[in-house]
């Protein structure tokens, strides 16, 4: 299929001939579209030249299609009245507020995701994108309104906001929990698959290795252990009964609430070096950031309440 968009008419006689066809008139085409009568016959014979067929049959105070005319003017009106439907859906879209906001994918997946249906019901009129992503983006450069990072809190920017502390403690679904004693020894872990985190970057608070040891199991074998790169994707596994996690409290808050998973005994651990806390990006001044910046932080007050913070 040849698809050499270079011998395509241009779109200002194909205009012109639209509205000549329409009218059967030069003289109302030239009226509709600003131009002169002369300006309207000069691109229909443009147009006539380049396609090698005579679109009009001139008579005295008479103008027709000829079958080639009628046939163009089919396929002329059906791409304009097209290309007028996308560029007014193009306009209105960019008239439609909208609040860019990127997040680690784990707290994307397991924490904002959720929640934003409940952020659409109140502001429907407000479009969000949210671009999950575990790198440090550059809010400017990205065009980014809001940023949810976890980092350390004395690394926070000016103006960024505590959304929750980190809490780590070991999970389960329900199923698995309920087999489960108090305390685990070195035979029930024998039983149990593991679940690890590791990305590739250094967070002792997130691996197994403490727990064990405060456990008194640092030489126990568990019966296996899956490895995920995606704390999402770990936390999935878990829900499904596939072994136990290390939960993040925050990430987690909804999921005990609606009973996917089950703490395993009552020890938490705070980690001080680390917390989730909402950036904004400088000079970003819109109704709707603020709007939805207010009710990321309302939500977070909830899942501190959740995770019983």
């Amino acid at each position: 299929m040849n698809n050499d968009r270079r011998r395509l008419p241009a779109l200002d006689p194909l205009k012109g001939f639209d509205a000549a066809a329409r009218h059967l008139s030069f003289t109302r085409a030239a009226e509709e579209l600003f131009l002169t009568q002369s300006a309207i016959s000069r691109q229909i014979q443009t147009l006539e030249a380049q396609l090698g067929v005579r679109l009009f049959r001139r008579e005295a105070r008479r103008l027709s299609l000829t079958p080639e005319g009628e046939v163009l003017q089919r396929a002329v009106a059906e791409t304009l009245a097209r290309l007028g439907e996308v560029c007014a859906g193009l306009k209105a879209a960019q008239r439609r507020p909208r609040v860019n906001v990127s997040a680690a994918v784990g707290i994307a997946s397991l924490w904002l995701v959720p929640r934003l249906a409940a952020f659409q019901e109140t502001e429907p009129e407000v479009d969000v994108r949210l671009s999950a992503d575990n790198r440090m983006v550059d809010l400017e450069r990205e065009d980014i309104d809001l940023a949810l990072r976890y980092i350390h809190p004395d690394a926070a920017p000016p103006g960024a906001t505590l959304l929750f502390e980190e809490v780590v403690f070991p999970v389960a679904a329900p199923k698995l929990a309920a087999r489960l004693p108090a305390v685990l020894r070195a035979e029930d872990l024998a039983r149990l698959t593991l679940l690890a985190y590791d990305d590739g970057r250094k967070a002792p608070w997130l691996t197994w290795e403490p727990w064990l040891v405060g456990l008194r199991l640092a030489h126990a074998r568990p019966k296996a252990v899956l490895e995920f790169n995606q704390y999402d994707q770990l936390v999935r596994a878990a829900e499904d009964g596939h072994g136990i996690a290390l939960g993040r409290g925050p990430l987690v808050a909804q999921l005990i609430a609606e009973g996917k998973l089950r703490p395993l005994g009552k020890s938490r651990q705070r980690v001080a070096t680390r917390a989730y806390v909402l950036v904004r990006a400088p000079k970003t001044a819109r109704p709707e950031v603020d709007r939805f910046a207010a009710w990321l932080l309302k939500e977070a007050r909830k899942t501190e309440r959740e995770a019983g913070a």
